[in-house]
């Protein structure tokens, strides 16, 4: 497959790419600065400059053209203000979206967050709000579109431990914490599986092998 991701930089994306590459799939990743490409060669994957927040949708669909795939994996991320959560959380995503369709790229995976589906309760953080607010607004817009065969993956909090292959994946599945790794290896098993479309997944760590609760979520 050719897989596209937009926020190739990230600490989730540069984990699938080399998933992906290992593999022998051929990976690109979008990246805002030209200065972040060999992070990205060393992973295997393509890097293409192309800043979200700015680009049009024929920009950005021009690098979607031939794609098997595309993975939303983009965030302002942390020490950004609720203005960039916007451009980038929600408005970002909407335009891969966009792109996506407009190229004929029919699945479409997201990183999302869990809570996005609810309003921040009146003592969330101001910045931390604008961000589940924005993630909310992008996953909506996402929903709405039948071009797209879609899948939201809903991350716990996330670490940086080592990846251990058993997780809990559902609909609903409380919160919890879960490995970047175990994130990246639960995107590559949703690419390989195109019946989990139209579902909507949080993810924590559980006991359960991915392969097996990915098919479970198939089933569900």
């Amino acid at each position: 497959m050719r897989i596209v991701i937009a926020g190739g930089h990230g600490q989730i994306a540069l984990r699938l790419e080399r998933l992906l590459a290992g593999r022998g799939d051929e990976v690109a990743g979008i990246i805002r600065r030209p200065e972040q490409a060999g992070d990205l060669l060393a992973a295997g994957a393509e890097p293409v400059v192309c800043d979200l927040e700015h680009a049009s949708i024929a920009d950005v669909a021009q690098h979607l053209e031939g794609a098997d795939a595309a993975v939303f994996a983009a965030g302002a991320g942390p020490g950004s203000g609720a203005e960039r959560k916007e451009t980038v959380d929600r408005r970002a995503a909407v335009l891969f979206a966009d792109a996506a369709e407009s190229a004929g790229v029919r699945r479409f995976v997201v990183v999302s967050a869990m809570g996005a589906d609810s309003e921040p309760a009146p003592d969330t953080d101001p910045v931390f709000a604008a961000y589940l607010r924005a993630k909310g607004a992008a996953d909506a817009a996402v929903r709405a579109r039948p071009a797209l065969d879609w899948t939201i993956l809903r991350p716990g909090r996330l670490t940086d431990d080592a990846g251990t292959g058993l997780v809990t994946l559902a609909d609903s599945t409380g919160r919890g914490a879960v490995p970047r790794q175990d994130v990246a290896a639960v995107l590559l098993a949703l690419l390989d599986a195109p019946s989990t479309a139209g579902r909507t997944l949080e993810l924590i760590d559980g006991t359960t092998p991915i392969a097996e609760a990915v098919r479970a979520a198939t089933a569900g």
